[in-house]
């Protein structure tokens, strides 16, 4: 099986003190943390394309876009949608968006590269 244009996925996330900027030493503010959006947004790409890698293959993130757009507060929900536009040999191009019930927080572009495991862990440095 191979991925194909399309597949999407969602994650949700109720966010909590552990998510803040303060908690993940991104900054000083008792709100959601841009990394911890990037995470989210990984894991959705991830799931968009779960099952659809042949063999021992996975993917990795190569380059990321991203604009965070609003502070989101603690015990706020957001929801991470990926989905995968393009496909370029290896390369897997993924439009990401995160949004909350007052309306989007952050998006951008995602780009994984898919990767033998095998190969990929023996030029770990």
């Amino acid at each position: 099986m191979a991925p194909t244009t399309g597949l999407s996925a969602r994650i949700a996330l109720d966010v909590t003190e552990a998510d803040t900027a303060e908690a993940l030493r991104s900054g000083t503010v008792p709100v959601l943390a841009t990394p911890r959006l990037l995470a989210l947004c990984e894991e959705a790409s991830c799931k968009a394309i779960e099952g659809s890698l042949p063999g021992t293959a996975t993917s990795v993130a190569k380059r990321v876009q991203f604009d965070h757009l609003v502070p989101v507060a603690v015990g706020s929900r957001v929801w991470a949608d990926a989905t995968l536009d393009r496909i370029e040999g290896r390369r897997l191009v993924f439009t990401i968006s995160v949004s909350e019930s007052a309306g989007l927080v952050a998006a951008g572009k995602v780009v994984r590269v898919v990767v033998d495991r095998e190969t990929f862990l023996s030029n770990v440095r």
